[in-house]
């Protein structure tokens, strides 16, 4: 019959039972109060980074970021007052992420591009920009792609290593854009009256700013052509309209005026031999 050993019963229970009750109850009071450390740093952090006025998207990730660290953090701390060995659990986390990091180089380096530009901002949601061998107004910038819409409206996703890495040219940066024009004229055409007409037409519209003034030159006096540069400043979102409505004038305005435009053309010279 088995019998009840009462000493045998308290020894064990003060080598084992008592020791293992007090690591439990302390890693759970450390995971406790450690997630609670951890959430009031990640609710500070947070704010920090929404005074910078940093973009939403960001903050939000870098939040999470920063609460998986510091969750990390805790639960090893934890795990070790259970008796748990965390220095083989880190470094098999180590070498797992070393793997995860190899398998998705291309993945990263969008990451970390996508990263820098939502912090340097060098363009944001609604400029027209060219970059990553594209051009387009930008509809969305995430972690990993930018989206563009191109001007004849189609859908453009961009991986933000491409944009990053290469020249990037915003279009809507600054508020206003010189638009730069050249026209030729015929070597037997007015060269005062051309130009007095060319400055006729910036000063009747009303898009093309007054300071700076209007750049109206001859460039180039070239083949066929004494070619004029004519530079007007207007604001960004005049800019197509400026330069289309102003070359339509000029076609106008010169052929009213007699004034040629050349154009290409080749002279065939036929001798008919005996």
């Amino acid at each position: 019959m088995f019998e009840f050993d009462a000493e045998r019963m308290s020894e064990l229970v003060d080598a084992y039972a008592i020791p293992w009750a007090i690591n439990i109850v302390t890693a759970l009071a450390i995971y406790i109060v450690g997630k609670i450390i951890v959430g009031v740093l990640v609710n500070l952090v947070g704010k920090l980074l929404a005074r910078s006025k940093y973009d939403d998207m960001l903050v939000d990730f870098l939040k999470a970021i920063v609460n998986a660290i510091l969750m990390l953090f805790v639960i090893v701390a934890a795990l070790d007052r259970l008796g748990v060995d965390t220095t083989s659990l880190v470094a098999i986390l180590g070498a797992a992420g070393l793997a995860i990091g190899l398998s998705l180089q291309g993945s990263l380096q969008n990451f970390a591009a996508g990263v820098m530009l939502l912090v340097f901002k060098p363009f944001k949601a609604g400029d027209f920009i060219e970059a990553g061998g594209t051009a387009g107004v930008v509809k969305n910038i995430s972690i990993f792609t930018t989206l563009l819409c191109s001007p004849d409206n189609k859908e453009i996703i961009v991986p933000n290593g491409s944009i990053y890495s290469g020249n990037i040219t915003n279009y809507s940066a600054k508020e206003t854009r010189r638009v730069d024009m050249v026209f030729g004229i015929g070597y037997d055409s007015d060269i005062k009256l051309a130009k007095q007409i060319l400055q006729e037409i910036a000063d009747a519209d009303e898009r093309i700013l007054k300071d700076p003034a209007v750049t109206i030159a001859v460039a180039e006096l070239a083949d066929s052509s004494v070619n004029f540069v004519v530079r007007p400043w207007a604001a960004t979102s005049d800019f197509w309209g400026v330069k289309f409505d102003y070359t339509e004038q000029v076609k106008l305005k010169f052929d009213a005026a007699g004034i040629s435009i050349p154009f290409p053309q080749m002279d065939v010279h036929i001798q008919k031999e005996d």
